[in-house]
């Protein structure tokens, strides 16, 4: 993990330094997204900590997203578009993943991600102005970062509840926005995010999991 993380941020220092750089012909659009999401199953594995007897856990746990229930799902990003059409950015998802209580370890009370799985990446895209029209512009996206989640995990009487950064993580998506004049545009797209986590429990245990989600999204978007 720290390997990852002294890769990461130089990275991420560099292309802020080459963005900052960036001739004033390049246009700055930010956008503001909610949507529908969901996460497919995924196995969850770990020990529990000393209070309970160290003892290790693997369960193959359904996900539920719930969307639309407080704190909701969002996301935000900004990108910083270039005259070829190319453009470089950072975004931040406030996504959510619930374990049913059938699925969860013996033990285990509560075992979520809801406030939430976040997922912050360094994006590069893609935009094809004119292809479908005079207003419609199709995209793509794609981007890596790290997953920094809040921890909320109920196992005996241990509770785990704060931000992590668990490990890291990958994000695709594409999509198309509809011009309402120079300024404003509203989109539509699918998103695809992937991400390793790493979470340590109360009590000296330990989680991992991988969790993908998928997501149609809507949303907003400003460009100056």
């Amino acid at each position: 993990m720290s390997k990852f993380l002294k890769t990461l941020f130089p990275a991420a220092a560099l292309s802020t330094a080459a963005l900052a750089a960036q001739p004033a012909l390049a246009e700055v659009e930010l956008n503001f997204y909610t949507g529908y999401q969901t996460s497919p199953h995924s196995r969850v594995t770990g020990t529990r900590g000393a209070s309970s007897g160290s003892t290790p856990f693997n369960n193959l746990i359904g996900w539920e997203g719930k969307s639309f229930e407080l704190p909701a799902y969002y996301g935000a990003r900004a990108t910083w578009w270039q005259p070829s059409n190319i453009g470089f950015g950072l975004e931040f998802s406030h996504e959510k993943a619930y374990a049913p209580a059938g699925d969860m370890p013996a033990g285990f009370s509560r075992l979520e991600f809801t406030d939430g799985l976040n997922i912050i990446t360094a994006n590069v895209s893609r935009r094809w102005p004119g292809m479908w029209g005079e207003r419609v512009t199709p995209y793509v996206s794609g981007g890596v970062g790290i997953a920094m989640p809040h921890v909320d995990v109920t196992e005996g009487t241990n509770r785990t509840f704060g931000y992590q950064v668990t490990g890291p993580a990958v994000r695709l998506s594409a999509g198309a926005k509809y011009a309402i004049n120079e300024d404003w545009s509203v989109f539509g797209e699918y998103q695809f995010t992937w991400s390793e986590n790493t979470a340590d429990l109360a009590g000296g245990g330990t989680l991992n999991t991988r969790i993908v989600t998928n997501a149609v999204n809507v949303g907003v978007g400003f460009s100056f």
